[in-house]
């Protein structure tokens, strides 16, 4: 007979125990450490506590600024602060510009400012044309827009030689506010060379116009080089997103308080300039 054939032997699977998370517990518990020592050490750094005082001294100088001087505001339509102790506002064009639009802009009015006048740059050195400073010179007069023209002063170059050639492109008239000098660099030459250069601009202008040239420059410039030098020469000073021009009111004409003016008819910001006076003075400063 065949052996008996026993009934296999079924072994139960070991039971395992219950996984209580801990691993996963310790491995969310040191993710927190670090993260909390990371927070903890970042409000510890003076670096943070430096860089919150320097926001939080900003902010209260713009507060403060705005309190003390309410005639300081931002106009929408342009984009800008605009000083309101002033009422004949106007801006400066050059090739950069591109092509203008006049009769917009003459039109563009927000609450008490629009555009009386125009600076528009005709050359530079001795060779150089603005290639929109004929368009621009003839367009904006039409419309009743008071023009000045530009030149953009080198100082390497002979003084009297550039002031000829601005005059060989610009045809100065009645009605014409003063022809303007900008001169904002040395170009590498010495601050008494660029002086004399400038003087024999001014001089040879004026001889040939009967008019004194207005001159250009930002209020460093004007500080380090020119302070004390042009007692009888209108003066025109850069100086921007100030509410005020740290300059003697008696010592200048026009004021370019921003480089960043948004105009309806240009199609790139412009600079915008307040002029120092009323309407009466301003007629005076116009060519009769």
């Amino acid at each position: 007979m065949p052996p008996e054939r026993k009934k296999p032997v079924v072994r139960k699977a070991p039971a395992r125990k219950p996984n209580k998370g801990k691993k996963k517990s310790n491995r969310f518990l040191t993710q927190w450490k670090i993260a909390i020592a990371g927070i903890l050490l970042i409000l510890l750094s003076p670096f943070y506590y430096g860089y919150i005082l320097k926001g939080f001294v900003g902010t209260w100088r713009w507060i403060k600024d705005i309190g003390e001087d309410p005639n300081y505001r931002t106009y929408e339509s342009f984009s800008i602060k605009i000083p309101k102790k002033y009422t004949i506002h106007g801006i400066d064009v050059s090739y950069y510009q591109g092509k203008i639009n006049w009769q917009k802009v003459k039109e563009m009015r927000d609450d008490d400012v629009s555009i009386r006048f125009a600076f528009i740059k005709a050359t530079e050195g001795i060779l150089q044309v603005d290639p929109y400073f004929q368009r621009n010179w003839r367009e904006a007069p039409k419309v009743g827009i008071a023009c000045g023209a530009y030149h953009f002063f080198r100082p390497k170059r002979d003084g009297k030689t550039q002031a000829k050639f601005f005059l060989q492109v610009v045809n100065i008239e009645k009605g014409d506010l003063p022809p303007v000098v900008d001169v904002e660099s040395l170009d590498g030459v010495s601050p008494l060379r660029m002086r004399l250069e400038l003087s024999d601009f001014l001089t040879y202008v004026e001889m040939k116009t009967k008019v004194r040239p207005i001159v250009y420059t930002g209020l460093k410039f004007y500080e380090d080089y020119l302070e004390g030098k042009l007692d009888d020469s209108p003066l025109w000073i850069a100086h921007y997103y100030q509410p005020k021009l740290r300059l003697d009111k008696s010592r200048w004409k026009f004021w370019q308080h921003s480089d960043k003016a948004k105009i309806n008819g240009i199609g790139h910001v412009v600079d915008f300039n307040a002029f120092n006076g009323d309407s009466t003075a301003f007629e005076k400063m116009i060519i009769k």
